[in-house]
């Protein structure tokens, strides 16, 4: 698929600046239309050499197409980037985003939305990974992440498909959503150009008895193995 060329800011200020103008162009709604390729996105890293050096660790990326419609896996890609931006809990988007945008690039067929592993409205600025790459490509985005990075939110009930909302200064930003009876569960929020619901569908569609959906675990899996086979 084509990817825009895009200029990575060169420090934490420049970053924040950056991320607030993107929240400003975050636009949440229903989607256009019915999403049935789904791109999985997901991240590994080569820890550096000697660690603090720029650029010495590297980023591998992978993007799985998923059919949402026959339950399978259409394509996949991975690239590899150099980690530029300093590893900062909010910022994340800055040191993975080169890498994912490259995966991407990689695919024949462009997805009808983007599910990753991070946040999208579920973020201090309301602009996490999954906003910020849906800004950038003008696709509708959601984030599944496995952990929370802001607000406050009560145990869903055990069985699988129960959730409970995520609130942060009294706005609702996203769901805690069990998706295996018994499981941890995982953090799901839109990114832009769909809702919460919609987001949480993408979710419950794509899974196939993992805690993760699909394309997002086998884009976990393929970037891991990736990064372990550069480092042999």
């Amino acid at each position: 698929m084509d990817i825009p060329r895009v200029s990575w800011p060169a420090s934490v200020p420049e970053a924040l600046e950056e991320q607030e103008r993107l929240a400003r162009r975050v636009r949440i709604g229903p989607p256009a239309r019915k999403v049935r390729f789904l791109a999985g996105l997901d991240a590994a890293y080569r820890p550096a050499v000697h660690p603090g050096t720029a650029g010495d660790a590297a980023c591998f990326a992978a993007a799985v197409l998923w059919d949402l419609q026959a339950g399978a896996v259409v394509e996949e890609a991975t690239a590899s980037r150099p980690a530029a931006f300093p590893y900062l809990p909010g910022l994340l988007a800055f040191r993975e985003l080169p890498g994912l945008l490259a995966a991407l690039a990689g695919l024949r067929r462009a997805p009808d939305a983007l599910l990753c592993d991070g946040h999208g409205l579920a973020h201090p600025r309301r602009c996490g990974l999954a906003s910020h790459i849906g800004v950038l490509l003008g696709l509708p985005s959601a984030g599944c992440a496995k952990g929370p990075l802001v607000g406050y939110w009560e145990e869903p009930g055990r069985e699988a498909g129960s959730r409970t909302a995520l609130i942060d200064n009294g706005e609702r930003i996203g769901s805690v959503l069990r998706t295996r009876t018994g499981g941890h569960p995982v953090f799901v929020s839109a990114g832009h150009l769909l809702d919460l619901p919609a987001a949480e569908g993408l979710v419950l569609g794509a899974l196939r008895g993992h805690r993760l959906p699909e394309p997002l675990r086998l884009a976990h899996h393929l970037a891991r193995a990736r990064a372990a086979q550069a480092g042999r």
